[in-house]
């Protein structure tokens, strides 16, 4: 039997992989992750200037995933620049302060689907062709635990639902061309933007029993779980959701006491 090589240096490599929303926390970690696994890696992300950079060994593309436009340039870009995409990794995402959904503006509710769950959707289309030529590719869509519990921010959790369901019309449709699509759902996740829910000790401490793994997890929590699905090691997984949550989702009962 040869030996694995899932999360060794070569397992991804010749291969590229495309990640959105690839300046934050998860994505940056997600890309590290994949590049450290031999992958060639994309950066995509509205917040980088409009010309190509290249640090680190990756490329950072700007790109605006609510613009169909600027998702097919940066498509285009990928193609001329390495003629393939292997991975694609469906991270970007917004949210909103919490309000309720009595008065939760629609323009605001368009714009975090449009982000969400609309740009998911185009930068699949854009890419998955390049999939189809050599009838492989993995995609893994960033979902969340809020696709299946209530939050605060009435738009969040249903962009993240539909993103769930859209990871399983992806599966059913592009599955026989030889491409897979899974879905990550983050539990608590320490990022520099989730920073402020936990600089209280109080209610860090708090946070965490709740959890039963008894801590809050970690950007590299959801790389490793999504080189996982981008890997050779899971080529029979297809259409499913994993939850990297501590398991805080099955401890609600318990936490009642």
């Amino acid at each position: 039997m040869p030996s694995s090589t899932t999360f060794d240096r070569n397992a991804l490599q010749g291969k590229a992989a495309v990640v959105t929303g690839a300046s934050g926390g998860l994505g940056l970690a997600i890309c590290q992750h994949l590049q450290s696994m031999g992958a060639q890696v994309v950066q995509v992300d509205i917040s980088y200037p409009a010309a190509p950079t290249e640090a680190d060994g990756m490329l950072a593309v700007h790109c605006d995933i609510a613009d169909p436009a600027s998702i097919i340039a940066m498509a285009d870009r990928v193609r001329t620049r390495f003629g393939r995409c292997d991975v694609l990794v469906n991270n970007a995402a917004i949210t909103s302060s919490p309000m309720g959904l009595e008065a939760f503006p629609i323009e605001l509710w368009d714009r975090i689907f449009h982000v969400n769950l609309r740009g998911a959707l185009l930068c699949a289309q854009a890419l998955v062709p390049m999939m189809f030529d050599q009838q492989a590719g993995s995609i893994i869509n960033v979902a969340s635990i809020a696709a299946q519990v209530a939050t605060r921010v009435g738009a969040y959790g249903p962009t993240k639902a539909a993103m769930r369901a859209l990871t399983h019309q992806m599966a059913v449709e592009w599955g026989p061309r030889g491409i897979r699509a899974n879905a990550i759902s983050p539990g608590m996740i320490r990022t520099p933007l989730s920073e402020v829910h936990y600089r209280d000790e109080a209610k860090l401490q708090s946070r965490m029993s709740k959890i039963p793994a008894r801590r809050i997890g970690r950007p590299a929590d959801i790389a490793d779980a999504v080189c996982f699905l981008a890997s050779d090691a899971s080529t029979y997984i297809n259409g499913q959701d994993i939850v990297v949550d501590g398991g805080f989702l099955k401890a609600s009962l318990v936490n009642l006491y």
